[in-house]
């Protein structure tokens, strides 16, 4: 049996189940993720992450969520970057996956709702999204979800040790 996928805007309570998340899976995100300090893998640091969070969400600039399987928190999406200016409307679109919840659909199912949040609550008109080149896992999300890759971003991003290139993704919404 699949369990079933959501997403609500992120609260102050889903700092110890994302920090559980976070601990367990730190290897496994090395690769895709900078590197944090280790006040991040605890519960306080979350929270104060996610009050950061709200602040910006609160300022209009991204919208914070988490993933749900069956009501539990399994990861996170979040729209960062929102620019909502009448000639821009866009945003760019992050996520990850608790480990013990990957490969059952969630990832592209969290896509696909915070498309819809994008565009019916946000009013955006474009999304954005990068990965790196070798996480075909994520482009095949992205891909599913009517992403286009349409460059690289020649060392963009420090990770593992290294400088990274980015595949850089956009779909238009519509109006």
């Amino acid at each position: 049996m699949t369990s079933s996928t959501g997403i609500r805007l992120i609260e102050p309570t889903d700092a110890a189940p994302i920090a559980a998340h976070r601990v367990r899976d730190a290897e496994a995100f090395r690769p895709w993720e900078p590197a944090q300090p280790a006040d991040y893998f605890t519960p306080r640091g979350q929270a104060e992450r996610i009050e950061g969070l709200l602040a910006g969400y609160r300022a209009g600039t991204v919208w914070p969520g988490v993933v749900l399987a069956d009501g539990q928190v399994i990861g996170q999406v979040t729209v960062g970057g929102i620019l909502p200016q009448p000639h821009l409307r866009r945003g760019s679109v992050g996520y990850w996956i608790a480990t013990v919840a990957q490969n059952q659909g969630h990832a592209g199912n969290a896509v696909a709702l915070v498309l819809r949040v994008m565009r019916e609550e946000l009013g955006l008109h474009r999304a954005e999204a990068s990965t790196n080149l070798e996480n075909l896992p994520s482009q095949r999300v992205l891909r599913r979800n009517g992403f286009t890759p349409y460059g690289v971003a020649h060392s963009a991003i420090f990770l593992d040790g290294n400088w990274r290139d980015g595949l850089l993704w956009e779909r238009i919404l519509g109006d």
